[in-house]
């Protein structure tokens, strides 16, 4: 006999329910508030805002404070308050009706005696149901039903009927943990729905400070913004942590640091959401604790079953801990997942292993890279995992800048294994990406001797190898040996399945990108500029940003090394929004963005800007030659630029390890050190310096030329001069400089015609690019023509202020790098009226992460570190 059969049908009385037992007063008061509550005034107000909505649901978790804050906000109406608690009792219809008339008794809501009573437990009469929705039309009351997720689907429908027909007057609040059967979407579409879900009912840093206030712990912001964090904002989850920390000689700490596995915390997750499931499910759940993120395909792969995908969408329905990503992806609430772990480990031992390797398995064949090396790495398949790495022509992604870290913490870990060609390529690409050479060569090597011992060698392993080669070529400056793995990518190319090469557009992006930088130190410019220029010219995703952020500041380098600042300027600024738009890591391209942006400030002698840019650089030894030489030249030219000409020289002089020598890394060492004895008053040694230089550089040909001016041999400067070859690819800093030299000369030569004349087309074209150091270089010689007008009208305003003599004020104001965006003009705004971040944060609608991110845009693109240097240099420029 079904137990439906057995439950007794009589008329109740109304002080006994449909079974003939007597109402249970607990199931119509409102929650008694601890003294630990805490009111969050945010979620009031949205409360507060449903007198004229019928239907309002606040559907979170288990423990996510849903009850306590509508009952709260419910016990301070001035209207009244019908509440009902739901429970396995009362979840059919015919006692869930005879408990709510029950209820709007016990909240005075006068109720006619013909209204009727429920006498079956499993039914309603529909009469009742429609005098009892004429009784409540216009009573203005509000009826709060708990636990609503309990009831059966009946009570839905019939729940619907009353709360359409009631009409105005009737606001039903309910607080559950699934999304109730009723026709929600016609309340969204009317406006007449007010909704509060988990996102909202999470507790913020600022309010988990003062819910652990209340219970007599006092922790800072970070202490409680890292348990948030931990916790998604879980009210229970706080609460409970704040009642075990009071036990503790060091609360903050523990809050920190505190195991979950066996806390109160676990035990109400165990019992509230784990132990109420199905002996599959909990299964289920304990395997997929492995896991970060899964889907039900892949879940399926660990439990060995067919069943996940149900099992999984109703686990998201009643909001069991289980967060639906998008795209039929799911990932556990991150305490939920620490604790099934434990218990997964308690429950079967030895087998979290065998699920690492299962999901490593699944993760290769669905191309998802970092988490097949991550559950490589934690099942200790190195074999496996090094092995699919290389076969998938996936070692690129260690280069990438986007999971690179990762990537390399977990091969860290990485045992030794037999000798493969394998395992050797991925050590020695973890030795190249710490920038080791003479180990990630001697890998190299022995990689090369397994594949050429192998019958059928992998072209995708051989491919991996010419990779780490040409990028082993940048590192130690050695040009022929990245030529030769470059020529050996492309024959090897023709071999690699088609699908592979589509997958991994970062390997031939990264290719070119260390080519490209080997030829700018060979100096071989325009070679270098093609190579770089096809990979910035790709607009591909993710996988290739760092190859374009990085071939964008060679770019960069080359611009300014043939004259062409304002050229540079804008690379460096394309490289630093490939940075921002798919956040790459600080740093990404070694610094040499910022060194030529450094260089730049140099030229237009904004020299406090330059510094702060060359102190921003990250510490250690430059990785590569180019990035070495370049911090060399520009730490001189700053040097120089103060007055400092010893130190300078020293600089120029700093030995950059390199397997050959860079013709524009030795000439302008020469340059600096020729223009130090110019400083001194040398002009013979500063000639000396450049006697052997190679006058085909045109920076070098207009040095060359500067130097024998000064020793007064005017003729053989501008013989230089006039042998300068490729003057056509001259940027106007070259141009500027040479054409100050002739004006010299021609001054010299008692030709001031000629001299106004050089000196009016140096002033334009300076100008334009705001060139003020070549004409603080020229000498005393120039301050009388640039006194006297026109000239003077020419100068005034970006090379002399007013009518100062350039060197003879202070420096002028800096220029902005790179423009700010709309939202970090918000900020700056926000910053200058000296608000805090927290109060950025509101003052905008974000997040306080996001107000960080924008002020380190801000300190970099203003070249700061603080923020009131940040708002001064602002000031300066005009931006506040």
């Amino acid at each position: 006999m079904a137990l439906d059969d057995k439950i007794p049908r009589h008329p109740a009385g109304q002080n006994v329910d449909p079974l003939g037992d007597p109402f249970l007063r607990s199931r119509f008061a409102l929650p008694a508030r601890p003294v630990t509550f805490l009111r969050r005034d945010r979620l009031v107000e949205r409360l507060e805002q449903t007198f004229s909505t019928p239907l309002v649901m606040v559907n979170g978790a288990a423990g996510a404070g849903k009850t306590l804050l509508v009952g709260d906000w419910a016990a301070n109406l001035e209207q009244p308050v019908a509440s009902l608690t739901v429970d396995e009792t009362v979840r059919r219809p015919g006692m869930f009706w005879a408990h709510l008339i029950k209820a709007l008794h016990t909240a005075g809501v006068p109720m006619p005696a013909d209204i009727g009573f429920p006498s079956d437990a499993r039914r309603v009469n529909p009469t009742l149901l429609s005098r009892l929705t004429a009784q409540l039309s216009g009573t203005g009351l509000t009826v709060v039903i708990d636990e609503y997720d309990k009831t059966v689907p009946e009570v839905s429908e019939q729940l619907a009927f009353v709360l359409h027909h009631a009409g105005p007057g009737l606001r039903l609040v309910l607080v559950t943990r699934t999304e109730p059967l009723l026709p929600l979407h016609r309340y969204r579409a009317a406006g007449e729905l007010v909704e509060i879900r988990d996102a909202e009912l999470a507790f913020t840093p600022e309010e988990a400070v003062e819910l652990l206030d209340l219970h007599g712990l006092r922790v800072s912001l970070a202490a409680a913004d890292a348990l948030v964090e931990r916790m998604r904002g879980w009210a229970a989850g706080l609460r409970l942590c704040a009642l075990a920390a009071r036990q503790s000689p060091d609360p903050e700490r523990y809050l920190k640091e505190f195991e979950v596995g066996h806390s109160t915390v676990a035990d109400f997750l165990l019992a509230e959401v784990l132990r109420r499931q199905p002996t599959p499910t909990q299964d289920l759940l304990l395997r997929v604790s492995v896991l970060e993120r899964f889907c039900a395909d892949l879940a399926d792969e660990l439990t060995g079953r067919r069943d996940a995908a149900p099992i999984l969408a109703g686990l998201h329905h009643v909001n069991a801990f289980v967060d639906d990503l998008g795209h039929s992806w799911y990932r556990l609430h991150p305490l939920f997942r620490e604790i099934l772990r434990v218990h997964l480990r308690e429950r079967s031992p030895g087998l979290e292993p065998e699920l690492h390797r299962r999901a490593a398995h699944w993760l290769r064949r669905s191309g998802t890279l970092p988490e097949m090396v991550a559950h490589g790495a934690a099942a200790g398949d190195w074999e496996f995992t090094a092995r699919a790495l290389v076969d998938d022509l996936a070692i690129g992604q260690l280069f990438t800048g986007l999971s690179s870290d990762d990537l390399d913490r977990l091969f860290a870990g990485m045992k030794p294994l037999p000798p493969t060609p394998e395992s050797d390529l991925v050590q020695a690409a973890r030795d190249l990406s710490h920038h080791d050479v003479d180990r990630g060569l001697t890998r190299l090597d022995h990689a090369r001797e397994h594949l050429a011992a192998e019958d059928a060698c992998p072209p995708a392993a051989q491919l991996s190898c010419a990779l780490l080669e040409a990028l082993a070529a940048r590192l130690s400056g050695s040009p022929q040996r990245a030529e030769q793995a470059a020529q050996a990518a492309i024959e090897l190319q023709r071999e690699v399945p088609v699908h592979l090469l589509d997958e991994h557009p970062e390997v031939p992006a990264l290719l070119l990108t260390h080519v490209g930088s080997t030829r700018l130190w060979a100096g071989r410019l325009e070679e270098a500029r093609a190579a770089l220029t096809v990979v910035t010219g790709n607009q591909g995703g993710a996988s290739t940003a760092l190859a374009r952020q990085e071939s964008l500041v060679h770019l960069a380098l080359i611009d300014y090394l043939t004259g062409w600042p304002d050229r540079a300027q804008h690379h460096v600024s394309a490289a630093r929004a490939e940075s921002e738009r798919f956040s790459l890591p600080e740093h990404a391209d070694s610094g040499l963005g910022g060194l030529v942006m450094a260089a730049v400030a140099v030229e237009r002698d904004e020299l406090d800007q330059a510094q702060t840019l060359l102190d921003q650089m990250p510490d250690g030894e430059a990785p590569d030659p180019v990035t070495a030489a370049g911090r060399s030249l520009v730490t001189a030219r700053l040097l120089l630029a103060r007055g400092r000409a010893r130190a300078a020289m020293a600089a120029s002089a700093t030995d950059v390890p390199a397997d050959v020598a860079s013709p524009w890394a030795e000439g302008h060492a020469a340059l600096v050190a020729s223009a130090c004895h110019l400083a001194e008053g040398r002009p013979d040694a500063a000639a000396e310096v450049l006697r052997d230089l190679d006058t085909d550089q045109p920076v070098c040909a207009v040095g060359a030329a500067r130097a024998h001016l000064a020793t007064g041999d005017r003729l053989t400067a501008l013989g230089v001069l006039n042998a300068m070859q490729g003057t056509q690819n001259i940027g106007p800093a070259l141009r500027v400089r040479a054409m100050l030299v002739r004006a010299q000369a021609a001054h010299a030569g008692g030709d001031d015609l000629v001299t106004h004349r050089l000196l009016t087309e140096a002033l334009l074209t300076g100008r334009r690019e705001r060139l003020r150091r070549p004409f603080r270089e020229a000498g005393g010689w120039i301050a009388p023509f640039l006194a006297q007008p026109p000239l003077r009208g020419l100068a005034t305003g970006w090379l002399t202020p007013g009518d100062a003599m350039p060197g003879a004020g202070a420096e002028p104001p800096p220029l902005l790098v790179e423009r700010l965006s709309e939202r970090e003009c918000d900020v700056l705004t926000l910053l200058a009226q000296m608000m805090s971040t927290e109060e950025i944060a509101a003052e905008l609608f974000v997040s306080v992460n996001t107000v960080k991110t924008h002020l380190k845009n801000l300190y970099r693109k203003l070249a700061v570190s603080r923020r009131s240097d940040a708002v001064r240099q602002a000031r300066e420029m005009g931006l506040v």
